[in-house]
C-alpha cells in the first residue's frame, strides 16, 4: 500500500513523458490511497490541461470520469489535525501535508515527483522511480 500524489495520478491517466513509469509503479503496488483533496487537485489539473489547448473539453471530461472509476474508490480519510500541525511545522501547503500525513497514518510512504515534499520528507516519499528499487 502506498499513498500517491495527485501529480502522480496525473501521470498515470495524461498520456506523456512519465506515463509508463506512473502505470509501472502501479503494477509494482496497486493499493494506492489517496486523500480526497485528490479530485480537487485533479480537476483543477484537467481544467488547466484543456484551457491551454491539452485537451478538448470532452477529452478531459473523458480523463475526469476514468479518473473517479479507477481512484474514487482508493480514498481514504485524512487525519486534519495531523495534516495541520505537518503544515506548519514544515511550511508546506495543507494540501501537501494531507498526502503525507495519510502516508504516516498509514504507515507508508507517498510516492511524489515533487521535489520540495521529497527533500523535507525525506523518510515519508519516494519517486516513481525510487519507490520499491533496490
Amino acid at each position: 500500500m502506498i499513498v500517491v500524489d495527485v501529480n502522480v495520478v496525473a501521470y498515470f491517466l495524461v498520456e506523456g513523458e512519465k506515463t509508463a513509469a506512473a502505470r509501472e509503479l502501479l503494477q509494482r503496488d496497486p493499493d494506492w490511497r489517496l486523500p480526497a483533496l485528490w479530485r480537487h487537485e485533479y480537476l483543477n489539473v484537467l481544467a488547466t490541461f484543456a484551457r491551454e489547448g491539452g485537451a478538448t473539453i470532452a477529452e478531459a471530461q473523458a480523463l475526469w470520469r476514468r479518473s473517479i472509476e479507477l481512484f474514487g474508490p482508493r480514498e481514504q480519510s485524512v487525519d486534519m489535525g495531523s495534516a495541520l500541525v505537518m503544515a506548519a511545522e514544515n511550511r508546506v501547503s495543507a494540501y501537501d501535508a494531507q498526502y503525507i500525513a495519510l502516508a504516516r497514518q498509514l504507515q507508508t510512504v507517498c510516492v511524489t515527483e515533487d521535489r520540495r515534499l521529497l527533500k523535507i520528507f525525506p523518510a515519508l516519499t519516494r519517486t516513481m522511480q525510487t519507490f520499491g528499487a533496490a
